[in-house]
């Protein structure tokens, strides 16, 4: 290492002699006379009292999304106005730090607040040390925080504060929750995923210690200490948004519909086991909290006799034991029993049962072979295959196989594991057919995975992943989780078969769940439910479970309300169908029956990219980036900003082909669908979440909402196809 030469060392220490000279001049100055060397203000304050102010530094909580990056739950940080007014306040190298042009300060204020010139005059001449400007200075967003910065008026300064939104408002909110702030003012997750999540969706305060005068001025140059914030975490999950919000509408109109007490309902994935929708109503909107009647989520927590969409089960273990003959016929009509000394049901015609087991209504429907036992939803025959075919102790354990009775135990969703009955003859005759015990649609969703599937059971979940806030980095990944195989690929096979019947054929019990954009399979139920130890109230659960496309089934659908007579309950589908639809609509399940644009002369030249996110960019960015792939590209809202798009992130786009861009979730402009094929109105239909009724094959010839209306929330849009 070479040496330093003697002058720089001299040099060095002069100048570090200088430098400590100064500032202990300048605190020798601050202690003896009391005055800021540098700006001259008197310290007295400093001098006769404790003025170190410790201020704590507000995290941001992290923000939770949808599985497109749609905000389902934010913190947002919002500005209030203080305008200091006393002329005492001390200046900082000759610039001036109260409101001294009260005039140009007011008029400047009102047009960017757009608030009333005169009312924020009045504020700014009263005799106070400092004042706020009510309410139109509180909860200013960022930029208008920093546009009325730019104009670098003396005496504006701003407080902060977080609060939590959430921009859906009622979505799924008994899954996610909500957050509240604490005494100390943090925000900590009081429901749901926002509960279970808090450790990693909290951040970790920051602080601020430094020196001030009486009322909180900090003089430039005096001690200050920073630790910086760090903010919380941010969750991605498997809902689709706008799938949801079908549900959410679906939902509504049920409760109208119907009266109903409660509606519940989701979708699922088949393979994976990513849970897209997840509701009930009532619920609540988290952002007011007005109302709340119940805190549970139903699909997890609130156990039910499902009914005949438990007869499923019974089919399949039938079968996976080699013990179904679909040519062979059974008594529809009843099915009476005595029991035996291990109290199972024991079918008998004479008069000393005790008790018999009809079909809903009690009709009658003389022998008939085991398919039409599913077809038509018959308790007698399901009664036949638990007690004749097999015994109600297998029964029993494809059950517990299929994950019943047990919890689902999945993202830390408190649970109810349901209750099984299973002591006496009328006990496990009434499982055969869904009454009598309890189970939950979260055990539902599992079961079906594997009726619906090869067999192979997938646990349901709704965390996707959780990422930094700053880098985007995975700290957490969900993974696909097998539960078991409690059927082989051939009993699911042949199951799917009977109820693709179930649907399909004219005397099914889920023909009017048709849909035209793909073919489903499907299970009804109606179940009875004990009030007050009674089953005569005329309350009854209708529900059906299905699976799409019928040919190879990818996303499950479940839906479900509980009603007072509600009779015909299985003829008036349309909200249940609506949910469906917009399923089928959303995987591109009906792009079967559209006609895809082509090409106006065999020498043009068609390019396929992959579509971006364009997900919270600016509507300008999202045309530029679209424009080098050759999209039509329709904006649909007066929004700044992307909130949701079609197609979506890595599908593809060719040129030439629709993609619609929305900026406001409420509101948009009715394009003129002239010639749009059935594809790209369901790509409106999808990224819009609104009501749509699609009849006819071909392009469109008329549609009931005129080009340039604007169209809210709640309407529905009919297009007709030739």
């Amino acid at each position: 290492m070479p040496k330093v030469k003697n002058n720089s060392v001299s040099e060095i220490f002069l100048v570090t002699l200088a430098a400590v000279i100064l500032l202990a001049s300048n605190v020798f100055f601050v202690t003896i006379s009391k005055v800021h060397l540098r700006s001259g203000v008197d310290l007295s304050n400093y001098a006769n009292s404790a003025n170190y102010v410790h201020e704590v530094t507000k995290a941001l909580r992290g923000n939770i999304y949808d599985r497109s990056g749609i905000v389902i739950a934010q913190d947002s940080r919002t500005y209030n106005i203080v305008c200091i007014l006393d002329e005492n306040r001390p200046a900082v190298e000759g610039t001036i730090a109260y409101v001294k042009d009260k005039e140009k300060t007011a008029e400047i204020l009102s047009k960017i607040l757009r608030m009333d010139y005169d009312k924020i005059l009045d504020y700014l001449k009263q005799d106070v040390y400092q004042t706020e400007l009510g309410y139109g200075g509180r909860k200013l967003s960022k930029s208008i925080k920093d546009e009325i910065e730019s104009y670098d008026l003396p005496g504006i300064e701003f407080t902060d504060s977080v609060q939590r939104v959430y921009p859906m408002g009622q979505f799924a909110s008994n899954l996610i929750g909500y957050a509240q702030s604490d005494e100390s003012g943090s925000t900590v997750g009081k429901m749901g995923i926002e509960l279970y999540l808090d450790p990693y969706l909290s951040g970790i305060d920051g602080s601020r210690t430094y020196q001030a005068d009486e009322h909180g001025y900090v003089l430039p140059g005096m001690q200050e200490e920073v630790v910086s914030a760090r903010n919380g975490d941010n969750v991605y999950l498997t809902i689709d948004s706008g799938i949801q919000e079908a549900l959410e509408e679906s939902m509504r109109t049920t409760m109208t519909t119907f009266d109903t007490k409660r509606v519940w309902g989701g979708a699922m994935e088949i393979d994976s086991g990513k849970v897209i929708a997840w509701g009930q109503s009532p619920s609540f909107d988290p952002n007011t909290l007005e109302n709340i009647t119940d805190y549970t989520n139903t699909g997890a927590q609130i156990p039910y006799e499902p009914g005949s969409t438990m007869k499923t089960f019974v089919w399949a273990a039938t079968i996976n034991e080699n013990k179904y003959d679909e040519t062979m016929v059974t008594d529809g009509n009843s099915f009476c029993f005595t029991d035996d000394e291990n109290n199972n049901p024991v079918r008998t015609y004479s008069a000393d049962s005790i008790g018999c087991i009809y079909n809903a209504g009690e009709k009658k429907y003389g022998m008939v072979d085991l398919d039409h036992g599913m077809i038509y939803s018959l308790n007698t025959v399901a009664a036949t295959l638990e007690n004749e075919l097999i015994t109600p102790e297998i029964y029993l354990q494809y059950l517990q196989n299929f994950g019943f009775f047990e919890n689902v135990d999945t993202d830390g969703l408190p649970e109810s594991k349901g209750t099984l009955n299973f002591t006496y003859a009328y006990d496990k005759m009434n499982l055969s057919f869904g009454q009598g015990s309890t189970a939950t649609m979260l055990q539902l969703f599992q079961a079906y995975s594997a009726i619906f599937s090869d067999g192979t059971m997938v646990k349901p979940y709704f965390v996707e992943s959780v990422r930094d806030a700053y880098d985007n980095s995975v700290i957490y990944s969900a993974q696909r989780t097998v539960k078991g195989n409690p059927i082989t690929p051939e009993t699911a096979q042949h199951v799917q078969k009977i109820m693709y019947r179930v649907i399909n054929d004219e005397d099914g019990t889920a023909k009017y769940y048709r849909i035209p954009e793909c073919d489903l399979i499907a299970k009804t139920g109606t179940s009875e439910v004990a009030v007050n130890g009674s089953y005569a109230s005329g309350r009854t659960i209708t529900s059906i479970m299905a699976a799409m496309p019928a040919e190879d089934p990818q996303v499950l659908v479940y839906y479900a309300f509980e009603a007072d007579n509600a009779t015909d309950s299985h003829y008036y589908t349309d909200a249940t169908k609506n949910f469906f639809r917009k399923v089928a609509v959303s995987y591109g399940f009906a792009e079967g029956s559209s006609t895809a644009p082509q090409p106006e002369t065999p020498s043009d030249a068609v390019t396929v990219t992959e579509m971006p996110s364009l997900i919270n960019h600016s509507i300008d960015y999202a045309k530029n980036t679209l424009a080098q792939a050759g999209a039509s590209v329709t904006v649909l809202g007066e929004g700044s900003n992307v909130i949701r798009q079609y197609p979506r992130e890595g599908e593809t786009v060719a040129s030439g082909q629709r993609v619609f861009l929305l900026s406001d979730t409420q509101t948009f402009i009715m394009p003129d669908l002239s010639g749009w094929t059935r594809k790209d109105v369901a790509g409106l239909w999808d990224v819009t979440g609104f009501g749509f009724q699609l009849s006819g094959t071909g392009k469109v010839v008329s549609q009931n909402i005129a080009p340039g209306t604007p169209v809210t929330k709640g309407t529905e849009i009919r297009v007709v196809f030739e």
